[in-house]
């Protein structure tokens, strides 16, 4: 009866003390990274772990972190166009988009998916790539996370500097010097267009040398800035 009693009062304490620990562990990560710029990402320790797997001992990370103020405005705003044109907008969840992409999926249409720049962001910070409803729990967590302790202006900055663009090739910079031979804060409109069209499978779309759909979807891209009216459209939620 004592080891009984004994034994339900540890389960009880594993029971409070896990979920808190989990609790003040994530939210800890994402207080971190308000102020600290990330070293790696979920992702880039994912596809280092696969390249030496596969025994591909050519593969490289190339990641160079460069401040908002040092990328051209252009390309979160190419970003936002391509990804999520709510972002100043949701709360981390854009549920009419949601819905809609239920509806399309509903129609037995190819899969649509409805993840923000704020989801995209969580998972690529500290998650792993498929599906998987413990997976999709932990994006929506972390992305509450992020949407409460962070600005708007940092998710952007953020995202534009670990997003993958080409295979091992992340953020702005990266892809800025090796796609088209200049520095993050020179990328045209067409460029940043270019770059935020390869985003659904950046290992399988090249920006410098795009085929018809990203030539055509980066075309489409552009249309879309110029319709939410430059970078002016994130000046509310994204300014300094």
């Amino acid at each position: 009866m004592v080891k009984r009693t004994q034994r339900r009062k540890w389960l009880i304490r594993v029971l409070f003390w896990l979920p808190l620990a989990f609790v003040l562990l994530t939210a800890g990560q994402v207080l971190v990274l308000k102020w600290v710029n990330p070293v790696a990402t979920g992702f880039m320790f994912n596809r280092q772990l696969s390249a030496w797997q596969e025994k591909d001992w050519h593969y490289r990370t190339d990641y160079r972190w460069q401040p908002m103020e040092q990328i051209s405005t252009r390309l979160p705003l190419a970003v936002v166009a391509a990804e999520d044109q709510r972002f100043p907008l949701h709360n981390g969840f854009d549920l009419a988009a949601i819905e809609k992409a239920y509806q399309h999926n509903q129609r037995g249409k190819k899969v649509r998916g409805a993840s923000t720049i704020s989801q995209q962001l969580a998972k690529n910070l500290f998650l792993w790539s498929g599906r998987s409803f413990v997976r999709k729990g932990l994006e929506a967590w972390y992305t509450v996370l992020i949407e409460t302790f962070w600005s708007k202006r940092r998710i952007l900055e953020v995202y534009v500097n670990v997003v993958e663009f080409g295979d091992g090739i992340y953020g702005a910079e990266a892809a800025a010097h090796r796609f088209f031979g200049v520095s993050a804060k020179q990328l045209t409109s067409a460029q940043s267009a270019r770059l935020a069209a390869v985003l659904p499978s950046p290992r399988r779309y090249n920006a410098a040398k795009p085929g018809p759909y990203v030539q055509r979807r980066s075309r489409n891209i552009e249309r879309q800035m110029r319709n939410l009216g430059g970078p002016a459209y994130l000046q509310a939620c994204c300014a300094p």
